[in-house]
């Protein structure tokens, strides 16, 4: 009972904090609390959640759920309208499947991800090995009154997050927070793009 008291506070304080900056979206309380306080799936993949480093981040995207996933799924895309990625290059081609390759480079880590899961325009849920950490990251899309709720959640194991746990729980809260923000804002301008053709 206290942890529903709790989440439905924070739910009930976002939405507040949503309205008092302006940045309402059509997110009900229930919405709000599971967005933050859940693991996700996707097709029984999920993150650790014993985990030392666990980031959950989510938006409102307000794009057709095909633009949003469009711009996810196209990693080779990815630099264009993610600054913090410098180089990508996929392995597999075509479009992502279960088994697909990408090796990346992004806030100083060279990642070799392999994707674990795909359901088209629902989730999507890569994992793989970065210089001694070990991540699962899954990614759901669930269509809103005004467009997309995305919610993003990943975990980070092994021997550099346990020795440094501090540093790159914040490193990845901030990594996920630019995340969304960066899709949202280039679903968003394609879908403004779209809209005016």
């Amino acid at each position: 009972m206290r942890i529903l008291t709790a989440t439905k506070f924070f739910a009930a304080t976002t939405g507040a904090l949503l309205l008092a900056t302006g940045t309402a979206y059509a997110l009900s309380d229930d919405q709000l609390a599971v967005s933050s306080s859940q693991s996700l799936t996707c097709g029984g993949v999920h993150p650790d959640e014993s985990a030392p480093v666990i980031t959950r981040k989510s938006t409102v995207i307000h794009a057709p759920l095909k633009t949003v996933w469009k711009v996810q799924t196209d990693v080779e895309n990815w630099p264009a309208w993610q600054p913090n990625v410098t180089s990508l290059v996929k392995d597999t081609p075509g479009a992502l499947r279960s088994g697909s390759v990408f090796r990346w480079a992004t806030e100083g880590l060279d990642i070799t991800s392999t994707v674990k899961k795909v359901e088209h325009d629902k989730c999507l849920a890569w994992g793989g090995p970065a210089q001694g950490i070990d991540a699962i990251h899954v990614w759901t899309f669930t269509p809103t009154a005004d467009g997309v709720l995305v919610r993003t959640e990943e975990s980070w194991t092994g021997a550099p997050v346990v020795a440094n746990t501090a540093y790159l729980q914040a490193a990845l809260d901030n990594s996920l927070q630019n995340w969304v923000n960066n899709l949202k804002h280039e679903a968003e301008a394609q879908a403004q793009a779209q809209a005016t053709k």
